[in-house]
């Protein structure tokens, strides 16, 4: 997939762009199935350890489960297809490494929203803007609590701040803008995507839908993503892009 020159420059001048339906529906079925495997065991453990709450997931209500994507050798070659690639290529050059993953799903009727946020708020320490990639595996909508943008002139900000973000006590969440501007709503088809910064603004609402709303993410960046010590990563760091050319993991079928 060719990322046009539009795309670009709306990326760095507002902070995002979107892909409409992106992904292949094989690519959409697979993504599906696998977020059920997961969320059926991440229920289970969390029942195990009788919580109602673990990080910022809440039981029954909103799930984001990270860094299981290695486990499943499709969601291990769906990270470094071509699709994900050409994106990398794109906005980042020539490498690429993966820094996270993620599924985020809303449970139906009673998904709760997610606060304002740059997900380079979740590290504690000022760091390179990185790339994130989030799929819709369900049409969005308003009703099923959508992704909400920001974009950069709207949030008085410049491409590389990164605001000083609080923790919710009830939810675990961190807020990083407390504006009154309610952004825009991505309203897109399953099988889109949101290519955004790090630094981008983003939020999304709660799931008043009766049915459950999905999303996948992958998060890279152009190099390792050390702690605020330089001494170990600060997460993953896994090649996905080297000096131009696709890395494709080791057991892949592809």
């Amino acid at each position: 997939m060719s990322i046009s020159p539009q795309q670009i420059e709306q990326f760095n001048k507002e902070g995002y762009f979107i892909i409409e339906n992106a992904v292949t529906g094989q690519q959409l079925e697979m993504l599906r199935r696998e977020c059920q495997r997961y969320v059926d065991a991440f229920e289970a453990e969390m029942e195990r350890l009788d919580v109602n709450r673990l990080g910022i997931s809440h039981y029954k209500k909103r799930y984001f489960i990270d860094n299981r994507g290695y486990e499943s050798a499709e969601i291990a070659d769906f990270l470094t297809s071509e699709l994900m690639t050409d994106v990398c290529r794109s906005i980042l050059g020539d490498e690429a490494y993966l820094y996270n993953e993620q599924y985020v799903v809303k449970v139906a009727d009673v998904g709760t929203k997610f606060g304002w946020h740059q997900d380079s708020g979740y590290i504690d320490h000022y760091h390179d803007p990185f790339l994130t990639c989030w799929v819709a595996l369900d049409d969005m909508t308003v009703e099923n609590g959508t992704l909400y943008v920001l974009p950069y002139e709207r949030a008085k900000m410049h491409p590389t701040d990164l605001f000083e973000h609080m923790t919710e006590d009830q939810t675990n969440d961190k807020v990083g803008y407390y504006g009154d501007d309610p952004g825009i709503p991505v309203l897109v088809p399953a099988g889109s995507m949101v290519v955004f910064s790090s630094r981008l603004f983003h939020r999304s609402g709660a799931n008043q839908s009766h049915k459950m709303r999905r999303a996948y993410e992958a998060h890279y960046s152009a190099k390792p993503i050390m702690d605020k010590h330089e001494r170990r990563l600060q997460n993953k760091a896994v090649p996905v892009l080297q000096k131009g050319q696709r890395v494709v993991p080791a057991g892949s079928g592809v």
